[in-house]
């Protein structure tokens, strides 16, 4: 089978609970993790394969970052961002997945994010 994961533009997030998730690649780049997964250089399975699995994250919670490397792609030279929401209940395991992943690096960051409660 032909390898050409260096040329497409999308990478696939696999969670623990096997929910994939399609992402531009460009967008994962903020993740040191997944970059570092993604490097050809590493030699690692995902560079060839294109296919990133995270055994310690679920899909609720790969989902919400799936729509967070989008969002931050989408708006990451924007000035006036608009709110992404975070559901309360996923904001622990959010924050620890994103420290897992290298997101807390400046670049990785839009202002415009907040928690919200669906209760109300």
């Amino acid at each position: 089978m032909p390898d050409d994961s260096a040329v497409n533009k999308y990478v696939t997030l696999v969670s623990s609970d096997g929910f994939e998730f399609v992402v531009l690649r460009e967008a994962v780049m903020i993740s040191s993790a997944i970059k570092g997964m993604l490097d050809p250089r590493s030699h690692f399975m995902e560079s060839r394969t294109g296919r990133c699995v995270f055994a310690e994250i679920n899909g609720i919670v790969l989902e919400k970052l799936a729509e967070y490397f989008q969002y931050w792609y989408k708006y990451r030279e924007s000035e006036n961002v608009p709110d992404m929401e975070i559901p309360v209940e996923l904001c622990l395991e959010l924050l620890q997945a994103a420290d897992f992943l290298g997101l807390d690096s400046k670049d990785a960051t839009v202002s415009s994010v907040k928690p919200t409660n669906r209760a109300r």
